[in-house]
């Protein structure tokens, strides 16, 4: 089977390069526009190849671009390659290095800028219909029009290596690949944290009554709550996480339009959380019933938060393996559920007086979304299929108890599912309302991800790459399943796409150790020389001194801490290795610890002359999820062999000095 099929020089302006049979052909077809299949896209066509992005939406960026601008880091150090540059572009937009927390709008002119630069225009609205493989290399995919499936023709578009990047897996589901959708049993694959699991987030308290008329099963059920029965803990069953939006409002008077009254809007679908305001009547402000996350230019990322929030707990179960048709009433369901929400928060008397107030002042934003109607046209699909591909990561790989050696990729959020099923429980006695599903299990640090996760069984199919509904099951989903880490994969998945391509081999087949070496080597696709990481835990750091290490909470795998005050002399000197010469600005990167001094003294040195600086606590910025930030201490002629260093000293320290990682960026 030939992967090296003669290909034509296309305009990827449209589907207009033809073969015999006119149908166009591509080096790398890409499915999906959002963050992993823009930055696969971009990566494929940097490379030399040519390349076709399709979107079967409108909408470009995916989760990135559509409300979710509280970024999910978990670690920045598992952040790397043009994710990685992404939000250092999003930092130049704010001015900043970097910028983890950012509007829709400022992170979808980011991912055109991208596509522009590389001369990628996406197709948009072209939904995958059906797949043709011979023997196990996928020839061909045909797609339908989703503004006018019955009147305009479907199309047909072959490629050497297709690249699903869609949450839903679409284009993997139709070539036959095989997945999995809900959660396995823990026994399975020896977990602790999949199937069932009823715990105490986001979760109602004790004794709020799940009936219509209290206490009277022959009322029904509230809105929202499901008749099904608690299964044992690690149960498995094919129900999937809820899904929400995540809501961009704003509280500048001058771009907000007013939350008005949804069509159809039903207050009944709120009497249970009338109940839970009831239950707890000491929780009386938006941050207890919404993640309120503030963004730049007085915009929100509203989330979940609670018994009773933005999730749509129980209503996406048909979702993974609906029709374009049937998912669209899906979405078309959460946007009701949503606006009605917001309206009900700030119209019905039943809403305690403070929070009702509270949310007067907010509203959509006028520059948001402005070609749809100021709402988000991407619903926070969390999981959809998963993949069971050549290696399938388990909650093993996420506790550093199973560690792959072909990772081109890294992890490092919790272990994170949001509540599966509402149902009714009994409790000493007593019939109660209970969320099931909510897992928040962290504590381990960045993680490898396997090559083989990403690609399909070889039997299977041989010339396809699955970066976002990859091979995890539910439980290690959850905590790979975030936006940056999806990027880093597509990157991957492109790379990986032009190795099997230049040597004529299946996906499975490339050598994963010069994949790995050029990701390293090459990290934003074109050659330009690497920055350079030199973290507390790498090789050749000299450290003086009594640090402890402590294992959470910093860049990487650890930090180091020390708490003499300065009364012990101590310092970390991290070396680079030049290899390029030229001007470089270096940045230490300071984590938040207990009892932290007001003042560090670091020591720089260029090969040349060493000087001294003096960084304060208080200039030092953490936003987001993160906690710690990066901060320049200057720029610096480096020449190949050259003695450079930066060491974190104890001198003049008040409190606890950490010493964590130190970062030298080519100028340019």
């Amino acid at each position: 089977m030939n992967l090296l099929k003669m290909i034509c020089v296309i305009a990827v302006l449209a589907f207009s390069c033809s073969e015999k049979n006119d149908q166009p052909m591509y080096d790398v077809v890409v499915y999906g526009a959002n963050s992993a299949g823009v930055i696969a896209a971009y990566t494929a066509k940097t490379m030399g190849k040519s390349v076709l992005l399709i979107e079967p939406t409108n909408h470009l960026g995916g989760l990135t671009t559509g409300g979710l601008g509280y970024t999910d880091i978990g670690n920045k150090y598992a952040v790397t390659g043009l994710s990685r540059d992404f939000y250092r572009k999003l930092g130049d937009h704010y001015g900043k290095f970097e910028q983890w927390i950012f509007e829709p709008s400022v992170a979808k002119k980011t991912f055109q800028e991208y596509l522009d630069k590389a001369g990628i225009e996406v197709q948009y609205g072209w939904q995958v219909t059906a797949v043709e493989k011979s023997d196990a290399v996928i020839q061909s995919i045909e797609l339908e029009n989703s503004a006018n499936p019955q009147k305009e023709s479907n199309r047909k578009v072959s490629g050497n290596v297709f690249i699903d990047a869609t949450y839903e897996g679409d284009l993997m589901a139709r070539a036959g690949v095989s997945y999995a959708i809900g959660r396995e049993p823990n026994s399975q694959y020896g977990e602790t944290y999949n199937g069932v699991q009823l715990m105490t987030g986001h979760q109602f308290p004790d004794g709020i009554d799940p009936y219509v008329v209290p206490g009277d099963p022959s009322s029904g059920l509230l809105w929202g709550i499901s008749s099904g029965d608690l299964e044992p803990d690690g149960t498995g069953d094919d129900k999937i996480q809820a899904y929400n939006f995540r809501i961009c409002l704003t509280n500048d008077p001058s771009n907000r339009i007013e939350i008005t009254e949804p069509e159809g809007y039903d207050p009944s679908m709120f009497d249970l959380l009338v109940r839970l305001f009831e239950a707890q009547p000491d929780k009386r402000s938006l941050g207890n019933y919404f993640i309120w996350s503030r963004m730049p230019n007085s915009k929100t990322d509203i989330n979940n938060r609670g018994g009773f929030s933005t999730d749509m707990i129980g209503m996406n179960y048909t979702y993974p393996e609906g029709t374009y048709a049937q998912r669209k009433d899906i979405i078309d369901a959460h946007t009701h559920y949503t606006k009605s929400l917001l309206y009900f928060y700030k119209t019905d008397p039943r809403v305690p007086e403070e929070l009702q107030a509270a949310i007067q002042e907010w509203g959509y934003p006028k520059d948001e979304y402005v070609d749809t109607d100021h709402w988000s046209p991407q619903l926070y699909v969390r999981e959809v299929r998963r993949m069971v591909g050549e290696y399938v990561m388990t909650q093993a790989n996420c506790v550093g108890e199973e560690v792959v050696e072909d990772g081109v990729g890294m992890a490092a959020y919790t272990m994170d599912s949001h509540n599966i099923q509402r149902i009714v429980i009994e409790k000493d006695g007593k019939k109660m309302v209970k969320n099931e599903g909510n897992v928040e299990i962290g504590g381990f640090g960045p993680y490898p991800i396997a090559y083989r996760s990403i690609i399909p069984k070889k039997a299977e199919a041989q010339n396809l790459f699955v970066p976002a509904a990859l091979s995890a099951t539910h439980i290690a989903y959850g905590s790979i399943r975030m936006e940056p880490v999806f990027m880093v994969l597509g990157q991957s998945a492109a790379v990986a796409a032009s190795m099997a391509i230049d040597n004529g081999v299946p996906v499975q087949d490339i050598d994963v150790a010069a994949l790995q070496r050029e990701l390293r080597e090459n990290p934003l696709a074109d050659g330009s020389t690497a920055e350079i990481l030199v973290d507390n835990d790498d090789a050749g750091v000299e450290i003086q001194g009594d640090w402890e290490r402590v294992t959470r909470g910093g860049y990487g795998p650890s930090f180091l801490r020390e708490l003499s005050k300065g009364e012990q002399a101590a310092s970390v000197r991290f070396s680079p290795i030049i290899r390029n010469e030229g001007k470089y600005t270096v940045l230490v990167y300071f984590s938040r610890t207990a009892e932290e001094t007001s003042q560090t003294q670091v020591l720089v040195s260029d090969g040349k002359s060493e000087s001294s600086l003096t960084i304060k606590e208080s200039d030092i910025r953490v936003e987001g999820q993160t906690s710690g930030e990066w901060v320049s201490i200057g720029t610096f002629s480096l020449s190949p062999g050259a003695d450079a260093y930066v060491s974190v000293t104890n001198q003049g320290a008040d409190g606890a000095v950490v010493a964590d990682a130190v970062l030298w960026v080519p100028a340019d």
